[in-house]
C-alpha cells in the first residue's frame, strides 16, 4: 500500500489567469512532496464563476448560427492507430484506457474495437447486482444502500467500456437524480432506471423514450407519477412537469435547429420549437402512469414499467406540436413519442450533446450535421439507431484527427478523471463493497457523481459558458466548467491524493506493473503519459513531472511507491491531462 508521504500535506491554494485558462501555480516541493525541489502543479480552472445556472441556449444546447454544412461523412474506418492514438479514442470511447485496452485498438483498429464492444452483452445489471449482494433485506428499506458501489463497480471494472461510457453520457442528458426520487427502495428503482440507459445505449432513442416515459424513477423525479386528468370542478390541471423536460432536454431544446446544430432565426430572433400551449395538450397524454402495483414489501415494482390508471387518464382530444391525439391510454402515449421523435430538431439537439459528452465542447457545424443525418438515417432507413450515431460520433475525421486549434476537445469531468486512474492502476475492490461512496460534495471531493445529478438539468448544463473569459467572448461553451471553480478544484486534487496514495477501504490499485518502471522517471513519466492522459502532457510538463519525480531517490524507504504515486498525481493535476483534446 503506498504510504502517506507521498505527499505531505494537502493542497491549499489555487491560481488563476482571469481568462477561465488553466494555469499552473507552484510551491516547494519541501514542503508539498518531502524531500527535494519538486513542484506541485495547481489546476486554477476558478473563472467560470459560481457554478449557476446556464445561460438559456445552453439550456436547448444550441449555441450555433452558422449554416448548414454539408452532409458527406469524413470518417476515418480502417486506420491503423499507434498507442497513443488508441489512448486518445479510449478517452473519449470509454470510462479510462488500459494497456490491455489500447493493445485492443492498436490491433483491431478503431472500427473493430467498436464493432466488438457492441457485441459485448452486459454481464451483470445493476438490478441483479443488487439482488446478489443482499441489497434487497429489509433493513435496506429507505436506504440508498448499494447505488454507489454498483454503479463504480461497473464503470471501473467492466469489459463494456462503451457500454458505461454511452450509457453514462445518456444519464448526463436523460437525467435522474436519487436525491429527487422519492420511494422505499430508492436504490433498486435508480439501478432500474440506468439499467435502461445501459441496455439500451447500443439500441434506438425512440426505445430509450418509451422505456424513460413508462420508468417508476422518472415518473417520481419529474413528478408525473399518478397525473391526474383536468378536474372542470376544481380547475386542477394536469402536472405538467414532464411534458416540458421531456421536450427542452431530452429531444427538441427551446429553438428550432438546422442539422448542423445552427438555430433558425426568424426576423433575427430564433424561432421557438414549442409554446406553452403545447406543454399543456402534452401534459394531457401523461395522465394515468401509475406503479404496477402497490406492493412496496420487496423492490420488484420500481423495475416494472408503470401502467394506464384509467379513473384518472385524459381519454379526450390532446394537441401539440401540431398533432391531435385521442382516446388516452398506452396508445395515445406512443402517439405523442412518436410525434417527438420525428421531429426534426431531435436528431442535431440530441447529436450535439453526445459528441460534447465525448468527443469536444465545441463540434464544428459539419461535424454535428454529419452526425445528425446518421441520425435521421443509419444507412438503411433507420432512424435514432445509436449504433449508427456513436460510430459517426467516434470515427469522425474531427474526432480521430488530433486538434489543433486550443478551442476544441473538453474539461474532463471528474467522475471520468477518478474512473480514468481506476482502470488504469487495477483499482478494485476484494470484498465488493466499492467504498468510494457519493462523490458530489465540492468542497471535500469531486463535485460530481453519477445518479446524484441535483436537478433535470444535470450538473453543469451542455450550452454553459464561463462568464467575462475568453470563452465566452469567442462564442465558445465549456459545460464542465459550471462544476469548477477554485474551491473544487482544490477538493479534487487533494481527494485523488488520498485516493492515489490510500485508497479508500479495501478500493485500492495495484501499482504493481508500474512500479518496474520506478526508477527510470523517462520511462515511467512516458507511460504513465501514455496510458492516462492518452500521451498528451506538453514536453515541459512532462520535464516537470519527471524533475519531481527524481527529487525521490528510488532506493530510498518508500521510494520506488512514492515516485509511481508523484508521477501519477501531477499528471491528474496538469492541464494538460484535465483538458482532453
Amino acid at each position: 500500500m503506498m504510504g502517506r508521504d507521498i505527499l505531505a500535506e494537502p493542497v491549499t491554494a489555487a491560481a488563476d489567469d482571469g481568462a477561465g485558462t488553466p494555469v499552473v501555480a507552484t510551491r516547494s516541493a519541501g514542503s508539498a512532496l518531502g524531500s527535494g525541489g519538486a513542484l506541485l502543479p495547481l489546476l486554477a480552472l476558478a473563472a467560470c464563476g459560481d457554478g449557476g445556472g446556464g445561460s438559456t441556449a445552453g439550456a436547448s444546447g444550441s449555441t450555433s448560427a452558422t449554416p448548414a454544412a454539408a452532409t458527406t461523412p469524413v470518417v476515418v474506418v480502417n486506420a491503423a492507430p499507434t498507442p497513443t492514438e488508441a489512448s486518445r479514442f479510449l478517452a473519449q470511447a470509454t470510462m479510462g484506457a488500459t494497456r490491455s485496452t489500447i493493445d485492443a485498438v492498436v490491433s483491431r483498429g478503431y472500427d473493430g474495437w467498436l464493432t466488438d464492444q457492441m457485441a459485448l452483452p452486459r454481464a451483470t445489471t445493476h438490478w441483479d447486482w443488487l439482488v446478489a449482494n443482499g441489497y434487497d433485506a429489509a433493513t435496506n428499506r429507505n436506504y440508498l444502500s448499494g447505488l454507489d458501489p454498483t454503479l463504480w463497480r461497473q464503470m471501473i471494472v467492466e469489459p463494456d467500456q462503451l457500454r458505461q461510457r454511452v450509457g453514462m453520457a445518456l444519464l448526463d442528458i436523460l437525467v435522474v437524480g436519487i436525491d429527487g426520487v422519492s420511494d422505499q427502495w430508492r436504490a433498486f428503482s435508480m439501478a432500474a432506471y440506468v439499467d435502461i440507459l445501459l441496455d439500451n445505449a447500443f439500441g434506438n432513442y425512440r426505445d430509450i423514450l418509451g422505456a424513460i416515459t413508462t420508468n417508476f424513477a422518472m415518473g417520481s423525479f419529474l413528478t408525473f407519477m399518478y397525473n391526474k386528468k383536468a378536474n372542470p370542478t376544481t380547475g386542477a390541471q394536469p402536472d405538467e412537469n414532464y411534458a416540458r423536460e421531456l421536450m427542452q432536454l431530452f429531444t427538441l431544446g427551446l429553438y428550432q435547429m438546422n442539422m448542423d446544430g445552427s438555430l433558425k432565426m426568424n426576423g433575427g430572433q430564433p424561432m421557438e420549437t414549442y409554446v406553452q400551449a403545447d406543454v399543456s395538450g402534452l401534459a394531457r397524454v401523461f395522465t394515468g402512469l401509475s406503479p404496477a402495483t402497490a406492493d412496496t414489501s420487496t423492490p420488484a415494482r420500481y423495475r416494472m414499467p408503470m401502467v394506464i390508471n384509467a379513473g384518472i387518464n385524459e381519454t379526450g382530444a390532446s394537441s401539440f406540436l401540431g398533432t391531435t391525439v385521442t382516446g388516452g391510454g398506452m396508445a395515445a402515449v406512443k402517439s405523442a413519442l412518436d410525434t417527438i421523435f420525428a421531429h426534426p430538431n431531435v436528431p442535431p439537439f440530441i447529436s450535439k450533446q453526445l459528441i460534447q459528452r465525448l468527443v469536444t465542447s465545441n463540434p464544428s457545424p459539419g461535424y454535428i450535421n454529419r452526425v445528425a443525418s446518421k441520425f435521421v438515417d443509419n444507412g438503411q432507413g433507420v432512424r435514432g439507431d445509436m449504433k449508427a450515431v456513436i460510430r459517426a460520433i467516434l470515427l469522425d475525421s474531427e474526432a480521430r484527427n488530433l486538434p489543433t486549434a486550443a478551442t476544441t476537445g473538453k474539461l474532463r469531468e471528474p467522475v471520468l478523471r477518478l474512473t480514468g486512474w481506476a482502470r488504469a492502476f487495477g483499482v478494485n475492490s476484494p470484498s465488493n463493497a466499492w467504498g468510494i461512496g457519493d462523490t458530489s460534495n465540492p468542497t471535500t471531493r469531486l463535485g460530481q457523481a453519477k445518479g446524484h445529478s441535483p436537478s433535470v438539468f444535470n450538473f453543469y448544463r451542455p450550452g454553459y459558458t464561463p462568464a467575462g473569459t475568453s470563452l465566452a467572448s469567442s462564442g465558445l461553451v465549456a459545460p464542465e466548467f459550471q462544476i469548477t471553480n477554485e474551491q473544487s478544484v482544490v477538493a479534487y486534487v487533494n481527494y485523488m491524493y488520498g485516493l492515489i496514495a490510500n485508497g479508500t477501504g479495501d478500493v485500492k490499485a495495484d501499482y504493481t506493473a508500474i512500479l518496474t518502471l520506478a526508477a527510470d522517471s523517462k520511462a515511467l513519466v512516458d507511460e504513465i503519459n501514455l496510458v492516462l492522459a492518452a500521451g498528451q502532457l506538453s514536453a515541459a510538463t512532462v520535464t516537470a513531472i519527471r524533475g519531481a519525480v527524481d527529487s525521490v531517490s528510488a532506493t530510498a524507504t518508500n521510494g520506488p511507491i512514492n515516485r509511481v504515486g508523484i508521477a501519477i498525481l501531477l499528471t491528474m493535476a496538469s492541464p494538460e491531462y484535465l483538458n482532453l483534446r
